[in-house]
């Protein structure tokens, strides 16, 4: 596909920082309104020829391997960002969750706050995201094959009372769709799905984008600095191109999706003295409000085979728990999904549940072949202590200081991650399992959420309704860093459907000549 280049002194343009699924699918909105679109990403240009069935290689070839420092975190540096490695779960939130502070009151030690949005705004665009990535039970897709490790869950389930059971809502196509054909159950999805199956803006919105002529994909360029004028709006970036040199791109406006950990530190680090404690952070909450999923992982040894590694790594999941109900000893809700893992991704897994070493470690692995896996997506309260800041002292090849990651769960999580985990017990159990395992603690930062969150009033947040930031016109924010709250189901769906919003907000804009 032919790349469209623009130029360095071309301040028509809109920068978009990042291609995965807020990056990749707001250039390909823009781009196909007709606007003209640079977009930069840190990481390689692969292609499917790249993908192998190898976690271990692939982490290599589009993990964010920098260095960070603190709590863990487990991300992608490529094009096409972590949709390359996400496993393909695709649900709405729920209604109450763009109100949580009204729904469930002031959590003590939270910076809880309601979406400046509401579900039935947002739906419109979640129908076009679903198209979009073809999800199954959607748009003439069928549901998604329902797999042994599937069974296992949903048997069990139906046991012990549980109705809400669905192996539909993910964007992994059931049927062949979109030039893309249907999931051959291989099972090495956090390494990239080797037949593009996977819904990944790699193979999906990038090349769609450069088909328009409006659209110019820069890979292996990393913004260092976003850049603006002494009346406070943006006027480009500064960024690292793929030789090392330091180029500086004019822009009309710029959008920021780098992934939560990533877009905190270059807002933070672009301070200036208009702009002293960093883009957007007039309000103090730049880089805070750092949230995750609340997750716990289960394994129980079988009666009979099950060989989970064959087929999608999460297919369907379990709506039972999602509701909000203060008697269960905390608040917000959480899905029940089933979960599968080659054996070497096991080995890591491991570590975070009651059987690390030794004999219990290796009855697990001896009992692989009859291991089912489940695990919990729930609603991570946000907090002001937990927040992505910049080393004093500790900085990259490029002079950036080097992220820091804090992250604590709260005692509200905590006491989530019980409930889920005598529920996982109970699943398994009533369909025979014979051993059992869950995890603890906080686990590694996938689904990276908060840092610059909506909020109705600036005092309470970094953007606005439309991602924009509060005190800068020509500045957005278009990943999961927008999330005013966590909510409880995987944030990709709800970060594409973010990103069509905002593309049509800016388009008017635009077109109102108030970009």
């Amino acid at each position: 596909m032919e790349n469209k280049q623009f130029d360095l002194a071309d301040d028509s343009v809109v920068v978009v920082i990042g291609s995965g699924a807020g990056g990749g699918t707001l250039s390909n909105e823009l781009a196909q309104k007709g606007i003209r679109v640079v977009c930069l990403e840190a990481g390689n240009h692969m292609s499917l020829a790249d993908v192998e069935n190898d976690p271990v290689l692939m982490n290599q070839r589009m993990g964010w391997l920098d260095k960070r420092l603190g709590s863990s975190t487990w991300n992608c540096k490529t094009v096409g960002g972590t949709t390359m490695r996400w496993s393909g779960i695709a649900a709405r939130f729920a209604e109450h969750e763009f109100r949580a502070r009204t729904t469930y009151g002031e959590l003590e030690g939270t910076s809880l706050i309601d979406w400046p949005i509401n579900l039935q705004e947002l739906e419109p665009y979640y129908a076009r995201a679903e198209d979009k990535m073809s999800v199954s039970g959607t748009n003439g897709q069928p549901a998604s094959f329902p797999h042994s490790n599937y069974k296992v869950m949903a048997a069990g389930a139906r046991k012990i009372g549980y109705t809400h059971i669905t192996h539909q809502g993910m964007a992994i196509n059931s049927a062949p769709r979109d030039g893309r054909p249907p999931c051959m159950q291989i099972g090495f999805c956090f390494s990239g799905c080797k037949i593009g199956a996977k819904w990944s803006t790699l193979y999906t919105e990038i090349p769609k984008a450069q088909a328009t002529g409006n659209f110019e994909l820069r890979a292996g360029c990393r913004v260092l600095q976003v850049l603006h004028n002494n009346a406070g709006k943006v006027t480009g970036v500064i960024y690292a191109d793929a030789e090392g040199n330091i180029q500086e791109q004019k822009a009309r406006a710029v959008a920021v999706a780098g992934n939560a950990v990533e877009t905190a530190r270059l807002l933070q680090h672009s301070a200036s003295a208009l702009f002293p404690q960093g883009l957007g952070n007039h309000s103090g909450h730049l880089g805070r409000n750092y949230m995750r999923h609340v997750m716990t992982f289960a394994m129980g040894v079988m009666p009979g085979e099950v060989n989970f590694h064959r087929g999608a790594r999460q297919t369907g999941h379990i709506e039972d728990e999602l509701h909000h109900d203060a008697s269960r000893g905390f608040a917000g809700g959480y899905y029940i999904e089933p979960i599968a893992s080659d054996p070497v991704t096991l080995r890591s897994i491991g570590k975070g549940i009651a059987a690390p070493w030794g004999e219990e470690a290796a009855e697990m692995m001896e009992n692989y072949k009859y291991l089912a896996g489940l695990n919990i997506s729930g609603e991570d309260p946000p907090q002001l202590s937990n927040a992505i800041e910049l080393h004093a002292t500790e900085k990259d090849q490029f002079g950036v200081p080097i992220p820091m990651v804090k992250y604590n769960l709260h005692d509200n999580s905590i006491a989530m991650q019980r409930h889920g985990n005598r529920q996982m017990k109970r699943i398994l159990e009533a369909v025979g399992a014979k051993k059992f395992w869950s995890s603890t603690g906080e686990g590694a930062g996938s689904h990276n959420m908060g840092v610059a969150r909506m909020s109705a009033k600036p005092k309470d947040g970094v953007t606005n309704r439309w991602g924009q930031v509060h005190e800068i016109p020509n500045l957005f924010v278009s990943d999961g860093s927008l999330f005013s709250t966590s909510a409880a189901a995987n944030p990709t769906l709800t970060i594409v459907a973010l990103a069509i919003r905002q593309a049509e907000h800016i388009a008017e804009r635009m077109t109102r000549r108030e970009l």
